[in-house]
């Protein structure tokens, strides 16, 4: 794997986000699901999946997400 460009601490990482990444195309998570899986916040997420050329969809389900966000956030 080195030849890649990945380690093992890196491949784990690299595989998780490659499958939320799927989870999130495939319609079976959303894009803050996606990101919990990952670790990494929705910003964060959303740049890596625009990184892969992944179409990103901001349904019901993460505008629910979204507004809960904010008021725990006092917002």
């Amino acid at each position: 794997m080195a030849t890649a460009g990945l380690d093992a601490s890196t491949i784990s990482t690299a595989a998780t986000r490659l499958l939320a990444l799927e989870l999130y195309h495939a319609d079976k998570v959303s894009l803050g699901r996606a990101a919990e899986l990952c670790n990494t916040s929705g910003e964060e997420f959303m740049e890596f999946a625009a990184r892969h050329n992944a179409a990103l969809r901001h349904g019901s389900q993460e505008l629910e997400e979204d507004l809960r966000t904010l008021e725990r956030l006092g917002l």
